[in-house]
């Protein structure tokens, strides 16, 4: 398999010369987070996480994302975490997208390069470390799980991108296509986080209306997006947030793939209490 590459953020901070003018969009049904916002002011330190920093691009709040958190982490050299999440009955994907983390689970060590995905259930001990030379990056989605009588929890896996084949959509000739870490038939998830790969050219040929809330960060290339009513123009590293039934669509314009880190929420009935 051929590997790929991620955009990575690098902070810094605009020059003073730069013009105030942007692409980012707050709304009641979407977001977008350009690349340009992720400045060195911009970003979070969290509790018990050494040599690290953190860009929070959603989180649960009225109005916005209601169901997960996504964080990009950087970690220096000799950085990391034993004790990374404070809460409890919180399960997270880690999505490695530059350099090289260990991250052990319930005691078992795995060496995550770039490209490299693990999920960690509620409840697991984990920890993370950057025992390298140089800086590493990665994406973190956190959703609270909600167990179901009768159902396994889901187990911790970690695996590669470079190893799985994307599965092409159906009617597509193979230029719109998904990279399922997860079955979509193991009901014990209550998330999938995903990548997307579009060919240039291809589209979302309708307005897809549905229940799941979304948080979709640009790995690689360029789109129009259409979000609710409007078309926006996204590029690698530029963040979206789309609320349940935002109507959304796409169309790739090349030159190369365009392909996108997807979260969404699954395989649970809908709460009845607000």
């Amino acid at each position: 398999m051929t590997k790929r590459q991620y955009y990575v953020p690098q902070g810094g901070l605009p020059p003073q010369t730069q013009l105030l003018t942007d692409r980012a969009v707050f709304t009641e049904a979407y977001a977008v987070i350009p690349k340009g916002t992720f400045s060195d002011i911009v970003t979070s330190a969290l509790p018990f996480w050494d040599k690290a920093r953190f860009w929070v691009l959603a989180r649960p709040m009225t109005g916005f994302s209601e169901t997960f958190s996504h964080y990009i982490g950087e970690v220096a050299p000799g950085g990391g975490s034993t004790r990374p999440d404070t809460a409890s009955g919180v399960q997270s994907v880690v999505f490695v997208v530059d350099g090289e983390v260990a991250l052990t689970i319930n005691g078992t060590e795995h060496r995550l390069e770039t490209g490299g995905y693990a999920y960690i259930p509620a409840g697991a001990e984990w920890s993370l470390r950057n025992d390298t030379g140089a800086a590493a990056r990665f994406h973190w989605i956190r959703k609270r799980f909600q167990p179901v009588e009768g159902l396994d929890a889901p187990d911790a896996f970690v695996i590669n991108e470079n190893d799985l084949t994307p599965i092409s959509m159906p009617d597509t000739n193979g230029v719109w296509a998904t990279t399922r870490f997860v079955d979509p038939e193991d009901l014990r998830h209550d998330m999938h986080v995903n990548i997307v790969t579009f060919q240039p050219g291809g589209v979302i040929p309708f307005a897809e209306t549905h229940v799941m809330e979304h948080g979709l960060y640009v790995l690689e290339g360029k789109a129009v997006y259409r979000l609710n009513q409007d078309w926006v123009e996204v590029e690698a590293g530029d963040y979206m947030w789309l609320r349940a039934f935002c109507p959304q669509a796409c169309y790739a314009g090349g030159p190369g793939p365009f392909r996108y880190l997807l979260y969404k929420d699954v395989n649970r009935h809908m709460p009845l209490e607000l």
